[in-house]
């Protein structure tokens, strides 16, 4: 039975590829032949009775296939199965939730008006309760430059315009009335465009979906509305969440217009570090959030999995797929993380923890420190502005801890991804319209989508069991310590900590000799974005990095 369902899953993959194919294969019988050819895929080897033996199961369960392919299934629908990236006896940290945020001397506006483009939120969060600019003028002055500088970096997919200037309008009548909702009150921000808004295209970055309208507002949207943020663009992704090339073209950095800010998070990590907009939420299932905002010289923050809920996002894996803050700085990452984080009643994925925040931390004491001691002491581009970082850091008051990752096949599990991704969008693929995305290359979704097809239900399981040994072995590593260091893109750690469900915050700590940025990734345990933020803050908070800016 074990060996007839391994084998069912592929041979039957093969003939999904498309409507056309798929009613041609219908009166066609699987044969002995077919099922000897599948062998040499998955690795295994029957006999002639034993393939002889499936043979009635097979063409079967085909026909199941057949009959639940009628049946429609939206990208909103998860399965009936919910990831937990909780190991084995994991505690919470200790008390009840509080967000403190930084004191802050008199802000002024600054001579220059075109500065304010590189304020951080919290900045000008202290300018809109003091009332020395309006919402309103802010997200104009933030519109005009969606509009000026989008021409150069392909980063936005559509100006929401009208509905920023009416948000704006509402949270100035709000702000004069003494009804002051908090740091958010009134400041602009753009979203990645997987997030639904009511209203607005949806469109996912790829042609298929270009004219997608979604009836609902994304649960991160809301929250942020209801915080008083001010929505100004729905921001470029690469197709379906991969790179950065989307249907209008390939979204660039805004330090070198020559090379594309990465993705798939590609405009909201571009557009804040160009100084259109004081943040934006992004999305990262491996690497969507960490890469383009190291590539943009940004601060970006990857909450643990099951934190943020993700209703209202495009699935593209619902054991991976998170959504987080792409900003100037460490503290904002906190301020937008403290407004859209916990249980919303519809993502089961969810979980409600503490998260403890202190923006006013200047040391490290109490905090135990680690760092990927081989991954550093290698030979690798940046190593010197890494080295520089753990000086830095020592200097702080930090003991650094070696620590070294499990040897466990990461990579060699990843393929999880391909398979849910598949699955997400089984109809694009069935249907043929993935021939009408961008990339058609061998390393792009449509041949990906397809490939996974032939990776069987038996063997996507074994590799959630691995992944269940992973997440135990990484919490037997972290025992005793809140946070580590890694080099950006070190060895195993993106792939690893992606699959375990770990946060972390990407920040900039350098600069190439060309003049892009490097950046330095600091991990925290699960559900402990609190230690992670002020840790990260205060290393942060010693350096000028993030305090520089391209010139366009």
């Amino acid at each position: 039975m074990k060996k007839t369902l391994l084998i069912t899953s592929l041979c039957l993959a093969s003939m999904a590829f498309g409507a056309f194919i798929t009613k041609k294969l219908e009166n066609e019988n699987i044969t002995i032949d077919i099922v000897k050819k599948a062998e040499k895929i998955i690795g295994l080897e029957f006999t002639q009775a034993e393939a002889d033996s499936m043979l009635v199961e097979l063409n079967d369960t085909r026909k199941s296939f057949e009959e639940i392919r009628k049946v429609e299934l939206k990208n909103e629908v998860a399965p009936a199965l919910v990831f937990n990236p909780l190991p084995t006896g994991f505690e919470f940290e200790k008390g009840s939730s509080y967000f403190k945020a930084s004191s802050i001397s008199m802000i002024s506006l600054p001579k220059d008006k075109n500065d304010l483009a590189f304020y951080s939120v919290r900045q000008l969060a202290a300018l809109i309760q003091s009332k020395k600019i309006t919402s309103l003028e802010l997200t104009k002055f933030f519109l005009e430059r969606l509009k000026k500088y989008d021409t150069q970096l392909a980063c936005v997919v559509t100006l929401t315009e009208d509905l920023a200037l009416q948000q704006a309008a509402k949270a100035d009548a709000e702000i004069s009335a003494g009804k002051y909702k908090g740091l958010l009150h009134g400041i602009p921000y753009g979203a990645k465009d997987l997030l639904a808004k009511k209203g607005y295209k949806t469109t996912w970055g790829s042609v298929p979906y270009k004219d997608q309208v979604l009836d609902y507002d994304a649960v991160v949207i809301q929250r942020l509305e209801k915080a008083g943020a001010v929505l100004c663009a729905k921001l470029t992704l690469g197709e379906l969440a991969w790179g950065d090339v989307w249907f209008g073209g390939t979204t660039k950095n805004p330090w070198n217009l020559k090379r594309g800010s990465s993705g798939s998070s590609a405009g909201s990590a571009s557009s804040v570090a160009a100084g259109l907009l004081p943040f934006a939420i992004g999305s990262e299932t491996l690497g969507s959030i960490v890469s383009p905002s190291s590539e943009c010289g940004d601060t970006g923050l990857r909450p643990t999995f099951g934190r943020v809920p993700r209703t209202g996002a495009m699935a593209l894996s619902w054991s991976m797929d998170k959504l987080g803050p792409i900003c100037r700085t460490v503290e904002d990452c906190a301020i937008v993380f403290n407004a859209i984080l916990g249980k919303d009643g519809q993502d089961p994925s969810v979980i409600d923890a503490p998260f403890q925040f202190d923006g006013n931390k200047k040391d490290l004491k109490g905090i135990k420190i680690a760092y990927l001691k081989k991954d550093f002491e290698g030979k690798y581009p940046n190593k010197t502005q890494d080295s520089l970082t753990l000086v830095t850091m020592k200097k702080l008051g930090a003991e650094l801890i070696p620590l070294e990752l499990p040897n466990l096949p990461s990579n060699d599990i990843s393929f999880l991804l391909s398979v849910e991704s598949a699955a997400a969008f089984d109809e694009l693929t069935r249907s043929g319209k993935d021939d009408l995305m961008v990339r058609q290359i061998k390393n792009a979704w449509p041949n990906a989508f397809r490939a996974a097809r032939f990776i069987p239900a038996v063997e996507y399981l074994q590799a959630n069991r691995h992944r269940t040994l992973l997440i135990q072995e990484f919490n037997n590593r972290l025992k005793g310590i809140d946070v580590y260091l890694s080099p950006a893109f070190a060895s195993r750690n993106l792939t690893m900590t992606n699959l375990t469900g770990h946060p972390c915050v990407v920040l900039p700590n350098g600069f190439r000799a060309e003049g892009r940025p490097t950046s330095i990734t600091f991990m925290g345990k699960l559900f402990g974005e609190g230690k992670l933020l002020q840790v990260a803050k205060i290393y942060q908070d010693a350096t000028d990095f993030h305090l520089k800016h391209p010139k366009l």
